[in-house]
């Protein structure tokens, strides 16, 4: 089953954190090669409010069957009890794009290997563009609650 049209995934490295660190614990979160898939690894260096210099490191997954290995990677690295929470917030985590939204902490993902769900800055931004069909936010919540109910 197709659960979704892209899946974005974003973390911010802050000057005051180990940049290497932070892109090898990204990099975590695929169960495949991005190279060998073909997959751009973006990274863009910006400044914060305070001057201070951040890197942004972006991958965008379109391909279905690589959308799939990472749902199953972040499904199996999610407790039951962190999936129901997600359904429980379902309405506020999907917009009006159909774009359903999950932050994982990142100091717990870093230094566990742990997937934790946060609602701080300091995480990683997941985005999955829900495959919805019709377009519509009723069959969007019915594919979000297949999904983490699996």
């Amino acid at each position: 089953m197709k659960y979704a049209h892209s899946i974005k995934l974003t973390v911010f490295s802050y000057e005051n954190e180990n940049v290497q660190n932070i892109l090898d614990a990204f990099l975590k979160f695929f169960p495949f090669n991005l190279e060998e898939n073909k997959v751009e690894l973006k990274k863009t260096e910006a400044k914060g409010t305070t001057e201070s210099n951040i890197t942004i490191f972006e991958v965008v997954l379109t391909k279905t069957n690589l959308i799939n290995q990472f749902l199953d990677f972040i499904l199996d690295n999610l407790s039951d009890e962190q999936k129901q929470t997600l359904l429980r917030q379902i309405e506020s985590r999907l917009d009006e794009n159909l774009d359903f939204f999950i932050r994982f902490d990142k100091e717990e993902w870093i230094k566990n290997n742990k997937l934790e769900l946060t609602d701080s800055g300091k995480c990683f931004h997941l985005k999955i563009n829900v495959a919805a069909f019709p377009r519509k936010r009723e069959v969007g919540l019915k594919i979000i609650n297949e999904l983490f109910s699996k």
